[in-house]
């Protein structure tokens, strides 16, 4: 099969159009090398793909044409991505919600509620 099609169908990437995108940009590797959309992929292939800030690894264990389920994929796809990629990325996030661009104005109470909750700040007196 495809390697856009089963990367669309065990939900890597959200359109088989997207991870077609992703194997032309040279985001994906089936097993350290570049992979272009139309590599045929089997069983035992381990695929390192970049979706977004996160790079994920998978092992491939069958091969399938349709999309399933979420609760299917660990039956299709083996995750082996580290959870120090995982962690890496949620500390980016965290960053990215501390930090103002300059004239972005001033904060909407969203934002401080945010920024609150990043410097575990107790939330201000109610007005009287």
């Amino acid at each position: 099969i495809r390697i856009d099609k089963w990367l669309w169908a065990v939900r890597l990437f959200k359109t088989r159009t997207l991870a077609a995108d992703a194997c032309r940009g040279g985001h994906v590797r089936v097993n350290g090398e570049i992979a272009k959309p139309a590599r045929e992929i089997r069983p035992g292939d381990v695929l390192s793909a970049r979706t977004g800030d996160l790079t994920r690894t998978c092992k491939v264990l069958a091969v399938l044409e349709k999309r399933i389920g979420a609760a299917l994929v660990p039956q299709y796809a083996e995750d082996q991505t580290p959870a120090a990629e995982y962690q890496r990325v949620r500390e980016r996030a965290q960053n990215a919600a501390a930090s103002r661009a300059p004239g972005a104005g001033r904060p909407t109470k969203r934002d401080r509620r945010q920024m609150q909750a990043w410097l575990d700040l107790p939330p201000p007196p109610p007005d009287v």
